[in-house]
């Protein structure tokens, strides 16, 4: 039996490739025999310059940044085999799980660490960037990242801005003629799994800005802040950039990598898609197991487990996926591909349990799951 196991990370618990390896674990177990096929995925956040180092071969470059709050920290980029190829994890450097729950202030947060990145590949002779822009703590628009490439966003008085989107409303100058000039012989691709405007009832500010801190009297003000930053953004360069879908990504990340870089915005699973070659190894397996934290009816939307039932459904593939926790309406994934379900939590017990354990739980659910097919096969 040849099985793919292809699951994306389950948050604050395991990167995709542990998941991997502890569903591998469970199945060999079960089916010693098994030929397993380990593909860790993702979709643009945490996990994809891991996942595409992997899968397509490269190395790992570690960078001292400014965190979300300009403090010193060390993150890292992936170079892909090519040695010309960029993979730039946006949480990496300007991610909400760089900050303590108490941290967490939109008004104050930035991307200038993300752009610094951006500059380290540079430096390392990089033409080609993937950026994925999933886990941002941000909603600046992208502000800082331009910033720490060159670019100075100045008010009425010619004084340079503070980082953070709370600062936006001051903006009167955009100057980008100091911008990095290599980045303009590059070509920028952006994964992201969204596509919110720049502002609005569906906008990154009223979608996204609670998680990341925002109090309500925050949210109005950064979402006029956004509007403003649009406005400028668009006398600028002479585009229309505040309605492209996925410009509010990522806090408004999505504007900014459009605006400055001449980025093309990409469902981050498409991208990892075709550099990994998922449709090719599918089409040579028996079955395929996936699955990330949680699942439930927005899986659906374009996240990774998602994408890889679909695909696998092209090539009449069965396909089991397996999560943290199964959520809202997570029935309606069996219209979309699944044909089996299963939550890894055997007992009642507390969310820290669940993630402090998860590695045992996935072996053990695995273990089982493949105990039983291979019942199955015995029985033909």
């Amino acid at each position: 039996m040849k099985i793919l196991i292809a699951p994306d990370s389950f948050k604050e618990s395991l990167t995709a490739t542990e998941v991997t390896r502890s569903i591998k674990q469970g199945i060999s177990m079960a089916i010693p025999d098994a030929q397993c096929i380990e593909l860790p995925l993702a979709d643009g956040g945490e996990g994809t310059v891991d996942a595409l180092v992997n899968a397509i071969g490269g190395s790992i470059i570690k960078v001292k940044v400014k965190d979300p709050l300009m403090r010193d920290i060390e993150a890292y980029f992936g170079i892909l085999g090519d040695k010309t190829t960029a993979v730039i994890e946006m949480a990496a450097a300007s991610g909400l799980e760089l900050l303590k729950d108490k941290e967490r202030n939109p008004m104050k947060t930035t991307t200038f660490g993300t752009g610094q990145l951006i500059r380290a590949a540079l430096d390392e002779g990089c033409k080609n960037f993937i950026i994925g822009i999933g886990g941002s703590s941000t909603n600046d628009g992208g502000a800082g990242m331009a910033q720490a490439l060159g670019v100075h966003f100045l008010d009425k008085h010619h004084n340079e801005l503070p980082v953070g989107g709370g600062n936006l409303s001051s903006l009167e100058y955009i100057i980008d003629d100091k911008i990095d000039s290599r980045i303009k012989k590059c070509k920028v691709t952006v994964a992201s799994d969204v596509n919110n405007p720049l502002f609005g009832r569906e906008g990154a500010t009223r979608i996204y800005g609670p998680q990341k801190g925002a109090t309500p009297e925050m949210v109005e003000k950064l979402e006029s802040n956004l509007k403003h930053y649009g406005a400028k953004l668009e006398d600028k360069f002479q585009e229309k950039f505040v309605n492209l879908p996925g410009a509010g990504a990522a806090g408004g990340m999505g504007i900014g990598l459009v605006a400055f870089l001449n980025a093309e915005l990409r469902p981050g699973f498409e991208i990892i898609k075709e550099l990994t070659g998922l449709e090719d190894i599918l089409k040579g397996v028996d079955l395929v197991v996936t699955g990330e934290g949680k699942m439930d009816e927005q899986t659906i939307f374009g996240k990774t487990p998602q994408g890889v039932a679909s695909l696998a459904k092209r090539f009449n593939k069965p396909v089991i996926g397996i999560a943290g926790s199964l959520g809202l309406n997570y029935q309606e994934l069996y219209h979309h591909g699944f044909d089996v379900l299963v939550s890894i939590i055997d007992s009642p017990m507390t969310l820290d349990k669940a993630l402090s354990d998860a590695d045992e739980l996935l072996r053990n659910v695995s273990f089982a799951l493949f105990r039983i097919i291979s019942i199955g096969e015995n029985l033909k």
